[in-house]
């Protein structure tokens, strides 16, 4: 497999969907029933690049549904911050209308925010494949940072329905994913019947 051309053909693909807004519709819907069920404070997440779905509004209603229910715990939302000489992640508190600037690769980070510790972890999917495997952008940041952090958070890839590669094949460094969630719902693991 191509890695690189299988990258760049999905990524095309993914901003050109002619039905993008309403699969990221269906996606935050996905994505709200979905935390409903778990017990985390702190998610990382990512801010959206190349068409990637964007997890932030349904964080936030997450966010904000722990503060009107009163949990003793303030739930958090946390974005990455690249270390381009290690090239791994750290992840920094994040809200609506938090100090942004821009990293090392042109993305937006939190600036001057708490470093946090997420027990969730969403993680942009290029692509992904059986087995919980994902195809990333191909810097390694994700499998580096997941490998050295403890404890590993629990890691969820977020993408869209034509993001799945059927013959997807693992490297021995990548490390699956413990869910996969698009537009149609809990892709990874599969339920059993």
């Amino acid at each position: 497999m191509d890695k690189k051309a299988v990258r760049q053909a999905l990524i095309e693909q993914r901003l050109h969907m002619p039905d993008r807004l309403e699969r990221a519709e269906q996606l935050q819907q996905v994505l709200r029933f979905w935390l409903m069920e778990r017990q985390d404070a702190v998610i990382g997440a990512y801010w959206p690049i190349k068409g990637e779905f964007d997890p932030l509004p349904a964080l936030h209603r997450w966010k904000e549904d722990g503060a009107l229910m009163d949990e003793p715990k303030l739930r958090r939302i946390a974005l990455p911050v690249v270390n381009k000489q290690h090239k791994t992640l750290s992840f920094h508190a994040w809200y609506p209308g938090c100090p942004m600037e821009m990293d090392a690769y042109d993305i937006p980070k939190p600036q001057n925010t708490e470093l946090v510790v997420p027990t969730l972890l969403f993680v942009p999917c290029v692509g992904y494949g059986p087995g919980g495997y994902r195809l990333g952008y191909g810097g390694g940041f994700y499998d580096r940072t997941l490998a050295a952090l403890e404890p590993r958070p629990f890691t969820v890839g977020l993408g869209f329905t034509n993001g799945f590669v059927d013959d997807f094949e693992p490297e021995a460094h990548d490390l699956p994913l413990d869910a996969i969630l698009n537009d149609n719902g809990v892709v990874w693991p599969m339920a059993e019947s």
